[in-house]
């Protein structure tokens, strides 16, 4: 009978990750194929910005000019 399953590798051992259907003390034969990690998804720009920690005064989107360019006047709509 053949099976394959997918095993863990202490350094030591090997570990099923899923039960088997075995008495103890019987023979198997173990042949073994390294696996590749799989790749993590990129993070898209908002996960990295989000990621920042950034302080700063809560109203901050509201008075964006004042804070950049100093006190702005009321004419620079005109």
């Amino acid at each position: 009978m053949v099976k394959v399953l997918d095993a863990l590798y202490d350094g030591e051992s090997f570990h099923p990750v899923e039960s088997l259907e075995l008495q103890p003390n019987t023979r198997v034969r173990i042949t073994i194929e390294w696996m590749l990690p799989q790749p993590t998804p990129p993070r898209s720009f908002l996960q990295t910005a989000r990621s920042f920690p950034v302080d700063g005064p809560a109203d901050w989107s509201s008075n964006l000019d004042a804070y950049l360019y100093g006190s702005v006047s009321d004419d620079h709509d005109q």
